[in-house]
Order: structure tokens, then C-alpha cells, then sequence
């Protein structure tokens, strides 16, 4: 089963910039890392065949592409980042997800004080550190700076 982080934050604070960084450090270290993204927009374009054929009933359609797979599929009863990893990529050492703030599990909040000083997430809704700028925030809680991806990655692995 894979470790599953999910990043919160604002939009705009800098939560896809910071996956991407941390994304390159895990795969630099031989780690097989598979990411979710949380969106309110649909993936699937109207009209286009794997469109068609989920309107027409199919529980999953993937699209095969010279540049790689997408699959669209119902989540009736999966919605939480841990759920989605171990039916999607039990295979991956770990999972980084990206937009779950209301869900359950470890969440590692993106908090710079631009954006907002106010966080999106509780102690009690699994938030487990903040990378941030905002330092009197969660002082309980381990603080990164937005640049400390080292830092953020030795964390991550930390047994648990």
C-alpha cells in the first residue's frame, strides 16, 4: 500500500508547483510516485468518443494515447485520496494528491501569507505539517519553507 499525502491550500499558494518539485526529488530517488488531482471541471470533453461511450454506459472508458492513458471510470464510492490509491496504483511506493482538503488522511497544508494567513485545515482533519511563510500558525506542527523540498521529502519518509 502506498503512502498517500494530500496538499491543501488556497489557490494560488502554490500547491501543483510544490508536487511538481517534490515529484522530481521522489523520482530522483528511485521512488515510484503516482499523483491525484482534485477538480470541479470536467476531464472529458463532450462529444469525443470516450465522452460518447461513458454516456452510453460504460462504467470506465481509457483513453490510449501516443503520449499515454487516461481513464475516466465512476467513483460512486470512492472519493478520499487513500481509497482511490490502493484501488488505482497499489504498485506505487507513494501517492501525492492535490485538492482533498475535506476528506480524511495526512494532509500537508501550502500556506503563504499573500494568499491568505488563514489555513483551510485543521489538526483534527489530518493535517500533519504546513509548508509555509506564516509561522505562527499550527507552531505544534513541523513548518517548512517553500523552498525546503529536501526537507518536506525526509519527512514524507519518515516511517509512521
Amino acid at each position: 500500500m502506498p503512502k498517500v499525502f494530500a496538499f491543501a491550500g488556497h489557490s494560488g499558494s502554490g500547491k501543483t508547483t510544490l508536487i511538481e518539485k517534490l515529484l522530481h526529488e521522489l523520482t530522483g530517488r528511485g521512488l515510484r510516485v503516482a499523483t491525484i488531482k482534485h477538480s470541479h471541471h470536467a476531464l472529458d470533453t463532450q462529444g469525443k468518443d470516450s465522452w460518447r461511450h461513458r454516456e452510453a454506459g460504460a462504467s470506465a472508458s481509457l483513453l490510449l494515447t501516443p503520449s499515454g492513458i487516461s481513464l475516466m471510470a465512476d467513483s460512486v464510492e470512492q472519493h478520499e485520496p487513500q481509497q482511490l490509491a490502493q484501488h488505482y496504483f497499489p504498485a506505487m511506493d507513494m501517492v501525492l494528491a492535490e485538492g482533498f482538503s475535506s476528506v480524511p488522511g495526512a494532509k500537508i497544508e501550502v500556506l503563504r501569507r499573500e494568499c491568505s494567513a488563514l489555513p483551510r485545515c485543521a489538526i483534527e482533519d489530518g493535517l500533519i505539517a504546513l509548508v509555509t511563510d506564516v509561522a505562527e500558525v499550527y507552531p505544534q506542527l513541523p513548518h517548512f519553507a517553500l523552498d525546503d523540498i529536501g526537507g518536506i521529502v525526509r519527512f514524507m519518509l519518515e516511517p509512521k
